[in-house]
């Protein structure tokens, strides 16, 4: 068994092996471009590769140090966390956050297990432990008969009002879809990502045919636009964004049907809405409203292993803690003064 960085020419080898678009190797090449190193890394037997995933390292301003993150990837074994330790001892990180894109039930046994031989420790989350899936194999009327019935009348209360659903990846859509997601950053006093970041992941993702944007359309109007992924059978959800006009027209309640029929189109198998509250939500959390909306579409709610740290300077780890809660809580505060 070889365990070594993968090469360029081994792109789709890669990209098959992986189980989430922050593991693609187009989701790499975007962060590259923010300005972190990405590290990927292969394992092979003989000639032939059987696991791969990519880790970024962030580096921590005027110091040497820097932090690794591995989203989404596969459940970590021992030669795993061996082969992360290295380059992120090389790199001088802190700690590595751990994501795995696995299902609590059946990964937290081996987490438990590494924990005991590692300095693993629960971390902070960047995805939320739990999201909802929909299969999308069942027909098009099982889909409807699964929905709420308040999400079912939504739906075709858009439909008979007139707004319209479809695919437009032009730069006019595009530019439209930035527009509207700052407002609704805005709107709801969330933390969005900077103009930047989205140009430069749709500049990467979208040509290798993994994003995609829809539009919903009301007198041509665009009400809400939304980035959805595709990646080895699987339908994403990670960018929406709508106006503040015209809300009572239901364009969102359309806009996730239309998604999930899409999602059928592309022949995807399941489709991850990208982030979820727990089983027993508080209504009077921020992300509630969201939360219900999602639930509406008769999806499964999972919750994944959770965040782990791999600790590699724990003297430090303390510190860079404190220092990323603080920064965390300055950027909410922003958010609710714009």
């Amino acid at each position: 068994m070889i365990v070594r960085d993968v090469r360029l020419d081994e792109k789709a080898a890669y990209n098959a092996l992986v189980s989430h678009p922050v593991q693609s190797w187009e989701w790499g090449e975007f962060k590259r471009k923010t300005g972190v190193e990405v590290v990927r890394i292969g394992v092979l037997e003989g000639s032939r590769m059987q696991a791969a995933y990519q880790l970024s390292f962030h580096p921590i301003p005027r110091t040497s140090y820097s932090i690794g993150y591995f989203p989404k990837g596969p459940l970590p074994d021992k030669r795993m966390i061996d082969a992360i330790s290295k380059v992120g001892n090389e790199r001088k990180a802190i700690f590595i956050k751990l994501e795995p894109n696995i299902e609590k039930g059946t990964g937290q046994p081996a987490i438990d297990k590494l924990a005991k031989d590692y300095d693993l420790r629960q971390g902070k989350n960047v995805f939320t432990p739990h999201s909802f899936t929909i299969d999308l194999l069942p027909s098009e009327e099982e889909l409807l008969e699964r929905m709420k019935a308040k999400t079912r009348y939504n739906i075709g209360l858009a439909q008979r009002r007139g707004v319209r659903v479809l695919e437009d990846n032009d730069q006019q859509a595009f530019e439209t879809y930035l527009r509207l997601t700052f407002e609704t950053a805005k709107r709801q006093g969330f933390y969005a990502h900077d103009e930047t970041y989205h140009r430069q992941m749709w500049e990467e993702l979208q040509p290798s045919g993994i994003a995609h944007l829809l539009t919903a359309t009301w007198n041509d109007n665009i009400l809400v636009a939304w980035i959805l992924f595709v990646f080895n059978g699987v339908l994403y959800y990670p960018y929406g964004a709508s106006s503040n006009e015209h809300r009572n027209l239901m364009a969102s309640n359309l806009m996730m049907w239309e998604a999930m029929r899409f999602g059928k189109r592309m022949t995807c198998q399941t489709f991850d809405l990208w982030g979820a509250l727990g089983p027993q939500p508080d209504p009077k959390d921020p992300w509630f409203g969201f939360h219900r909306f999602k639930e509406g579409y008769g999806g499964n709610l999972i919750e994944f292993v959770g965040t782990y740290d791999l600790v590699l300077f724990p003297q430090l780890y303390s510190l860079v803690c404190f220092a990323d809660d603080l920064r965390w809580k300055l950027l909410r505060f922003w958010a609710r003064l714009r």
